[in-house]
């Protein structure tokens, strides 16, 4: 009598971790993710972290000399995006990465100098720990820009969902 349920108790432990090394083995996992930002490749962090507050999230730009009118039209598309998240706006801190400052695109936003080589005009979220996690691609297309900031949007408001609950 007693066989019984410790027969039940086995079987229930090792079919869920046949199955889950079966999916490994035979590549049954799915090759995308929820995100729309990419991850980086390598873990970077922003040496001098301090964001004024205590944002959970930074919406962040790499605006070096070198980048202009892209820049420009980024710096546009981070105020309407801090706009977009409404009653958000107080857990998302605003912020521009850069090499070589141009102080007339820095004059509303902390700065923070970063000696990693970044694309130009990219978006990134970062943590509230100077953790930089994902990246969004600069594009000459207003259509497929407008496509990636959405994406951004909607990275963050779930990132800010799951901080909330947790």
């Amino acid at each position: 009598m007693i066989q019984r349920p410790l027969g039940i108790f086995i079987v229930c432990c090792l079919v869920p971790l046949i199955l889950a090394y079966t999916a490994i083995k035979l590549d049954w996992l799915p090759e995308h993710t929820t995100n729309h930002g990419q991850f980086l490749k390598s873990e970077l962090r922003i040496p001098s972290w301090q964001p004024t507050g205590a944002p959970l999230w930074t919406i962040a730009i790499n605006a070096p000399n070198s980048c202009e009118t892209p820049c420009k039209n980024q710096l546009q598309a981070l105020q309407n995006l801090y706009v977009a998240l409404g009653k958000h706006q107080k857990d998302v801190a605003l912020a521009v990465l850069n090499r070589a400052p141009n102080k007339a695109l820095l004059a509303n936003y902390q700065s923070y100098n970063l000696e990693a080589q970044l694309p130009p005009a990219s978006l990134y979220l970062i943590d509230h720990t100077g953790l930089v996690v994902l990246q969004y691609q600069y594009f000459a297309e207003q259509e497929k820009n407008r496509a990636e900031q959405k994406g951004l949007l909607s990275d963050l408001k779930k990132l800010l969902k799951y901080a909330r609950s947790s």
